[in-house]
């Protein structure tokens, strides 16, 4: 028996939790898959999985045996990844879920930079700024803003990157700007459809307002760019508001307060981890991203990026 194979199908049912699926991203037969997992089974004399008609779940047994079981698949693509930069070069196509902001500015240089590295190497990015599922859309490695990732998905901790509510100077120009976060209801604001409740922080105190206007959107670029009309105010992650307080665009406001603090984190599955070329795409993120996104001191300097 192949153990690695068997291991790594036994992982693959375990993320899915259906062999159909299993099957289907390991690009072998359900028969294929089944047997692998007996075959795993059998190894440890352990029943490893509960298998209904209508889902297939961990026993205790195996919740032990998947952590054991990723780590060996991990340690494994870490030799090959080894051995490959010594004796060839890397290839292979990568599917990167990111938000639109991020595909659209601060990502597009290590791509481009870890293409013209690797020639041989495919890079597909997928822009939402909705969690994309990474079994469902076949996704490698997913880019997510999150104060902590789901517990079963395998994270790397890429950056911080704080937020800062902001208008244009000629917004300001014909309104009063906001002293506390309360006043925010006075003001049209720009709303992301993730939430229209407002976090601030002062003196380790939170403070949360409800904020509404005229234009709310998926696409924290559109929110952005309406900002710069004049349309109301905005709150947005800094890696996309710096470049626009450095030129002057858009002014940052209520800056007695903080806002929650983010991180931008590389979430994946064992199996896409277990690829040379996804591990190598990863620490080239962590290279390029060595420093934490953060707000600006002033109008008139934007933190480093």
């Amino acid at each position: 028996m192949d153990r690695l194979t068997a291991i790594r199908s036994f992982v693959e049912v375990a993320n899915c939790k259906s062999f159909t699926r299993a099957a289907e991203q390991l690009g072998l037969t359900r028969l294929q898959v089944s047997r692998h997992v007996q075959e795993v089974e059998q190894w440890l004399a352990q029943r490893l999985l509960h298998r209904t008609t209508r889902k297939v779940s961990l026993t205790y047994a195996g919740e032990q045996a998947y952590g054991h079981c990723q780590r060996i698949l991990d340690e494994a693509a870490a030799l090959t990844l080894t051995t490959g930069r010594l004796h060839g070069a890397l290839t292979g196509r990568i599917r990167v879920a990111a938000p639109i902001g991020l595909a659209q500015g601060i990502l597009v240089a290590p791509v481009t930079q870890f293409t013209d590295a690797h020639p041989e190497v495919v890079i597909e990015v997928i822009a939402s700024d909705q969690f994309t599922p990474l079994v469902d859309e076949r996704v490698d490695i997913a880019l997510r803003f999150t104060p902590q990732p789901d517990e079963h998905l395998i994270a790397r901790k890429l950056m911080a990157i704080d937020s800062i509510v902001c208008a244009s100077p000629a917004y300001i120009a014909h309104a009063s700007q906001p002293n506390h976060p309360s006043d925010l209801s006075d003001h049209p604001c720009l709303i992301h459809v993730s939430g229209d409740h407002w976090q601030f922080i002062k003196d380790s105190r939170r403070e949360e307002v409800r904020v509404s206007g005229p234009i709310h959107a998926n696409d924290l670029g559109t929110l952005v760019n309406a900002a710069r009309m004049g349309k109301g105010i905005v709150r947005v992650p800094c890696d996309l508001a710096n470049p626009y307080v450095a030129q002057g665009e858009l002014i940052p406001l209520l800056t007695d307060y903080r806002l929650p603090p983010s991180a931008l984190w590389a979430v994946y599955l064992s199996r896409s981890y277990q690829q040379p070329v996804v591990r190598h795409f990863i620490d080239h993120l962590a290279n390029c991203w060595q420093h934490d996104i953060q707000a600006p001191i002033d109008g008139s300097d934007a933190a480093h990026q």
